[in-house]
């Protein structure tokens, strides 16, 4: 006797999607080494690793409102020149600096190398810019204005004084203090007769919001990040009124190196 024929509609169902979360995964596992990949395996001689499913994706262009095409994959910010190297041989060892580990861009202080640009807001104009040159901006008059404040270092030492705010105008913040930084001596040094050094230059840098505290009752702005002579090598910015991305990723790596880097003590276990 012959059975009647039917198809299961819900286990041919079960089959599509079984299919189609497959075939996504594999999709979503190519399109997410865009950025990063491949890895550098600390075995076999520093072997490309591609992770699972290795076949990377084809070029994509993406049209950025600029008018500029950015082409993905780009290992354009890969840094191959890092001055790191292993701490021991063996594998799973981690990465040391062997240069100046505040500057280098390495651990703690890492950055990429991004376009060398500044942030635009949508009306093309650079995002973020200081309160000199935005005179329609101004600060909160029940918040501390730190201008004209000292800054201190971790060991209570004058790093500077700040002489400007550094604003975003896409999202209205503040993002830095400018902070003028006693330079070395240009030249021979002449004392006048009330003690000033008369022949010496300055520097301005850029402090980022996050790694400070602005002190109103103290008057000061206190930096535990790196010590107060330390911001004499904080990476200055090329144009005076204008930071460009690279530069941003710069100076926070710079702080953000110090808080390994900036005293030997950091180095060690707390125990």
């Amino acid at each position: 006797m012959q059975g009647d024929s039917y198809l299961d509609v819900a286990q041919v169902t079960l089959y599509v999607f079984w299919v189609f979360f497959l075939g996504l995964i594999l999709y979503l596992r190519r399109e997410d080494k865009r950025e990063g990949y491949p890895l550098v395996s600390d075995t076999g001689r520093g072997r490309p690793v591609h992770g699972f499913f290795p076949q990377g994706p084809d070029p994509k262009s993406y049209l950025l409102r600029t008018g500029h095409v950015a082409v993905l994959p780009n290992h354009g910010n890969d840094r191959p020149d890092v001055a790191s190297a292993q701490a021991t041989p063996w594998p799973g060892s981690p990465f040391a600096p062997t240069g100046n580990a505040m500057l280098d861009g390495v651990g703690p202080g890492s950055w990429a190398n991004r376009e060398d640009v500044p942030e635009f807001t949508m009306d093309n104009i650079p995002a973020i810019a200081p309160l000199r040159l935005t005179p329609a901006t101004s600060l909160e008059a029940r918040d501390a204005d730190p201008r004209g404040m000292k800054v201190i270092g971790c060991d209570r030492e004058v790093g500077g004084v700040v002489v400007d705010v550094w604003i975003d105008r896409a999202e209205l913040l503040v993002r830095y203090l400018e902070v003028e930084v006693p330079g070395k001596p240009a030249g021979p040094v002449a004392v006048r007769s009330d003690g000033v050094v008369a022949a010496s230059t300055s520097k301005r840098v850029l402090l980022p919001m996050p790694f400070c505290l602005i002190n109103k009752p103290s008057g000061y702005v206190s930096v535990h990040a790196i010590l107060g002579h330390q911001f004499a090598d904080v990476p200055v910015t090329a144009h005076p009124d204008q930071v460009t991305k690279r530069e941003e990723d710069r100076i926070a790596g710079y702080y953000g190196g110090g808080l390994l880097y900036a005293t030997p003590a950091r180095q060690e276990p707390l125990l």
